[in-house]
């Protein structure tokens, strides 16, 4: 009897376990997809690659 009202309440907290997992990921996908680049550094430079005889 017990076991029966414990498989009935573990497949009521699926539901919400699956919902909950499913917010957090519909969050983490568009916490990630408005990911805006980085600003450089203070004092960052470009430094040109080419050798100055070439």
């Amino acid at each position: 009897m017990s076991a029966d009202k414990a498989i009935y309440v573990s497949k009521r907290l699926q539901r919400a376990a699956f919902a909950l997992l499913c917010l957090l990921a519909a969050q983490l996908v568009l916490a990630v997809a408005s990911c805006e680049p980085e600003p450089a550094a203070m004092g960052a430079a470009r430094i040109s690659l080419e050798q100055p005889g070439a």
